[in-house]
């Protein structure tokens, strides 16, 4: 008789996600099965899913963090952020790559966030002015996120086990952080956004929404990687993400969205959907 597989298995996860997200295809959230899917069960499907991208040539770049913005955590009924990972297939310079399509991703939305290139490996429980030691540079970028479930509507163990719904990371101008350290230990803080598409008003925000600050953020997934068996911890080279600094947007072809700033020295940016 063939042995019968457990739905719930790490390797049966990870291969119905990466079928889903190879042919554009939605399927039922996890947790919507009699028995479920838990956190601690679907962090161990995220290692399965870097193997996969290692053995078909990608190269991990980075990690986004999802939901570090507190004004999601009730519309898409999770209490705490999420991570995934980045790879060079889908980590852009957005000066080279001003435009972006959307064929390749379900029910896409935008996200301003803040991106920080790390330096040297941070540690758990350092304070935000010792992890920014740790960085070299920050910049302001987008990241496109999908939803393999339909509707947007699962569970918080359904998007980690989805790679934290990551799309692509369109990666802005990089400034360094020594030489105004303490300005932007302030700035991250304090600053605004406003997000508009094609120049018209959509959603205002700030590094406040992202858990206080975009460092409090990057402190959160080091801490949350510490207790981690399955998942290794940051190290030197590798760009994060840390969370939209709006809401998140559905985005549809032939639209311009740009996010304009105030507060921190970092210059507005743009990204174009190819119609």
């Amino acid at each position: 008789m063939a042995d019968v597989l457990d739905p719930f298995d790490p390797q049966t996860i990870a291969t119905k996600v990466i079928t889903a997200l190879d042919r554009g295809t939605q399927i039922q959230p996890f947790s919507a099965s009699p028995g479920g899917l838990d956190l601690d069960s679907a962090y161990r499907v995220t290692p399965l899913i870097r193997a996969t991208f290692e053995t078909r040539g990608e190269t991990i770049t980075g990690r986004k963090i999802g939901f570090s913005n507190r004004q999601l955590w009730p519309v898409y009924g999770v209490e705490m952020p999420i991570w995934g990972y980045c790879t060079d297939r889908n980590t852009r310079a957005l000066a080279d790559t001003p435009s972006c399509r959307l064929a390749p991703f379900l029910e896409p939305r935008i996200e301003p966030e803040i991106m920080f290139g790390l330096a040297n490996p941070p540690s758990p429980r350092m304070d935000a002015a010792a992890l920014l030691d740790c960085i070299d540079w920050l910049s302001l970028g987008y990241e496109v996120v999908q939803s393999i479930y339909p509707g947007w509507a699962f569970a918080a163990a359904d998007t980690v086990a989805a790679n934290a719904l990551h799309g692509a990371l369109f990666v802005g101008p990089r400034y360094p952080i020594a030489p105004r350290k303490t300005a932007w230990l302030q700035e991250l803080a304090t600053f605004r956004a406003e997000l508009l598409c094609n120049g018209q008003h959509s959603q205002s925000g700030g590094g406040a929404l992202v858990l206080g600050s975009p460092l409090h953020s990057l402190q959160h997934l080091v801490n949350l990687l510490a207790e981690d068996r399955d998942n290794p911890p940051l190290a030197a080279g590798e760009i994060i993400s840390t969370g939209t600094l709006t809401q998140a947007m559905p985005v549809r072809p032939g639209e311009r969205w740009t996010t304009a700033v105030e507060g921190i020295a970092l210059q507005d940016i743009t990204l174009e959907f190819a119609p």
